[in-house]
């Protein structure tokens, strides 16, 4: 018997929604130009971000390409350009709640092929509390995706640690994913905001919750890095010896050695190559990476689980682990969730 496929980075939009600039007043929001059958355009303002297809938004779409792909559940989460941190906070509360009713519509509808993560109005800590004690206690979200960083706040921010209390006290999952490139203006060409921004991004968010105390003072709360991690795993080394011969500017408000955290976050496994893959999990074990593959979107894994699948020198257990026990673990839920048994 194959083992339990589940992808734990899936992004997801409405078909429609409405019209944002209007409901809120001002520009900067998405909407979707339905141009041509099965497509759309992602707008913001006059400027198209990003051209997307039907499974962005099509259950039925999305459950088609798990069948060939072997994927038995999908997580989902917002597209991250949905964040709206930058917007009004009563709005993109708002905003939070139309993508998050949306997630847990899909969810109630197929609750054996999905599962949902809900989306905050960070900026707003006290709206976000709300905001997530609905998603989890109302809504049966597994709990919810946030940026890596929110606005000028990095996520040692001692206003957002509310949020991550009330996460670590509701038992909800915390998926983080890189967005709003740091240094992004200078890196016009090449599409390098999403190959060099988005790692260091990921670093950041890490290096943020680990310095700044967030694992030491919560740890129950669990959290997962999108993209393995991103630049973090192969920098480990000079963060600790930064630790180590700097404590006067990186030990000031945590005193515990950076490395003593590895295996008590997650990971997803979307690294595309075999020999980082072994990297990672001989860093922070099998039980800390789950599969993800970004999913629909080009720079994920094609078919989700090909490389877990493909490396011969990973037990049928480790496969088993990477492709789904991590992640049921991270969610906190059980297998016969989905299979019945």
């Amino acid at each position: 018997m194959s083992p339990l496929k589940i992808d734990l980075h899936t992004h997801i939009l409405p078909e429609f929604w409405p019209d944002l600039a209007e409901r809120y007043g001002y520009e900067g929001f998405v909407h979707l130009d339905h141009h041509i059958p099965c497509k759309a355009r992602m707008m913001i303002g006059d400027r198209c971000f990003r051209v997307i297809e039907d499974n962005c938004w099509c259950p039925k779409r999305r459950m088609a390409d798990c069948e060939q792909s072997g994927v038995s559940v999908q997580v989902l989460s917002t597209v991250p350009v949905m964040f709206a941190y930058w917007a009004k906070p009563a709005d993109t509360h708002d905003l939070s709640r139309i993508l998050n009713d949306h997630i847990a519509g899909v969810v109630r509808e197929n609750p054996t092929r999905f599962i949902g993560l809900g989306t905050l109005p960070m900026q707003a800590p006290d709206l976000a509390v709300r905001e997530l004690e609905r998603c989890v206690k109302e809504l049966g979200l597994a709990g919810v995706e946030i940026g890596s960083h929110v606005n000028d706040w990095n996520l040692n921010e001692s206003a957002l640690f509310p949020i991550f209390e009330c996460a670590q006290e509701l038992g909800a999952s915390v998926f983080v994913h890189p967005w709003e490139m740091a240094g992004k203006e200078k890196m016009p060409h090449y599409w390098l905001p999403w190959l060099v921004g988005m790692p260091a991004e990921t670093s950041l968010a890490i290096c943020s919750m680990i310095f700044g105390g967030v694992f030491e003072k919560l740890p129950r709360l669990k959290v997962a890095f999108a993209h393995g991690g991103g630049s973090f795993p192969a920098t480990i080394g000079r963060i600790e010896h930064g630790f180590n011969c700097r404590p006067d500017l990186c030990a000031v408000d945590n005193n515990v050695n950076p490395r003593d955290y590895l295996g008590k976050f997650y990971l997803d496994s979307l690294v595309h190559d075999a020999d980082v893959l072994r990297y990672l999990i001989k860093l922070v074990g099998t039980n800390r990476i789950a599969l993800g593959s970004d999913y629909p979107f080009p720079l994920g894994e094609t078919v989700p689980g090909q490389l877990i699948e493909s490396m011969g020198d990973l037990s049928a257990e480790a496969k088993a682990q990477l492709l789904g026990d991590t992640a049921l673990e991270f969610l906190g839920m059980h297998k016969s969730q989905f299979t019945g048994e």
